[in-house]
């Protein structure tokens, strides 16, 4: 949980504990279960952190009414739900049910084309991306583009994005029990060539405050805002369950990249 004031990783204090939440190993198994679960009945699996962190960065979208061809990167695609959903959108609407195949089919083809047309979702899980694809099947659509990529190593065909979005890969990054500090400057790394100057990052974390997320990202980027998420009190203390904040890449050049070693 993010409590506001506490000590973190991203002040230089002692790391995360490593966990097998930050393995390759554990993803691929837990897609392989997910993707066995969506062949055998249909259901595609969690939202990570809920069906509301989606409401809140597509009404941020719609409200800085961003273009509906603009480019976007899902990173760390999971299941591919996010982008279904970008593309299903109805202005200023929602609609729930969708992943559980109850509500989807109601959705006419009018209120289909209102979404985002220019979807890229990426993930180190083959079985992530077979789950995308099937997913993305299921529902009739053309217009995402599902890929196997390590982002910490992006092909050099993933670049020029205008949005870039995470909800819970720079955490996983974060527990890798290998060199985790080294894995989130390279992640900062790989967003400054994938993402545009002066595009978006929109990030959502269950580990990482509001200041640690701006000292992790501190060159390169400066935040725009910061989303309202669920809070919390605990010993007379406010908190949030998440951190979600907006970022924007600066309009720099290349040489960003060089003060990250």
């Amino acid at each position: 949980m993010a409590v506001a004031g506490e000590p973190g990783p991203g002040r230089g204090e002692a790391p995360f504990s490593p966990s097998v939440l930050g393995t390759r190993e554990h993803w691929d198994a837990a897609y392989e279960r997910e993707l066995q679960t969506f062949q055998d009945i249909g259901d595609a699996g969690e939202i990570w952190f809920g069906e509301e962190s989606m409401v809140r960065l597509i009404r941020w979208m719609e409200k800085r009414k961003i273009p509906l061809d603009s480019s976007v990167l899902d990173i760390g695609t999971g299941n591919g739900v996010l982008l279904v959903e970008l593309v299903w959108m109805r202005r200023c609407q929602f609609q729930r049910g969708i992943w559980h195949g109850k509500e989807s089919k109601q959705l006419t083809d009018k209120q289909a084309k209102s979404g985002y047309t220019n979807l890229t979702g990426i993930d180190y899980s083959p079985s992530a991306i077979l789950l995308s694809e099937q997913v993305k099947e299921k529902e009739g659509m053309s217009n995402i583009k599902f890929q196997v990529e390590d982002f910490l190593a992006p092909s050099a065909e993933l670049s020029g994005f205008q949005i870039c979005i995470d909800k819970g890969t720079f955490d996983a990054i974060s527990l890798n029990p290998e060199n985790a500090v080294g894995k989130r400057k390279q992640y900062v790394r790989s967003l400054c060539s994938v993402l545009k100057p002066e595009g978006f990052f929109l990030i959502t974390s269950c580990n990482w405050t509001k200041e640690e997320l701006l000292n992790e990202f501190r060159e390169g980027f400066e935040v725009l805002e910061e989303l309202p998420t669920p809070k919390f009190c605990f010993g007379g203390r406010i908190g949030n369950s998440v951190t979600a904040l907006v970022f924007q890449r600066k309009k720099v050049g290349p040489c960003i990249l060089d003060k990250l070693d």
